[in-house]
């Protein structure tokens, strides 16, 4: 199980529909996905466990992964909340 904590950035420039296309981003990946933010935890899987979430521009969230492509998925997540390529 791996996690990072990641600063949301720009999600409203990139998509008009931020919180479907999170959850399109994880389901590419096998690992299960999980964002925290505080005491809030949601499967990133889920279309109504993110819109429960309701993360915003400059909020820090944890992004927690277990699974075999757990890194990848990591680092996809981070790439669409920031906007940025991530190596």
């Amino acid at each position: 199980m791996k996690s990072r904590k990641i600063i949301v950035e720009a999600v409203k420039k990139i998509s008009a529909t931020p919180i479907a296309e999170l959850v399109q981003v994880a389901c590419r990946y096998d690992s299960g996905i999980h964002i925290q933010s505080g005491t809030s935890n949601a499967n990133a899987k889920s279309i109504m466990g993110m819109m429960a979430l309701n993360f915003s521009e400059g909020q820090e969230l944890t992004v927690i992964a277990d699974g075999a492509d757990e890194e990848i998925a990591i680092a996809g997540i981070e790439s669409f909340l920031t906007g940025k390529a991530v190596s």
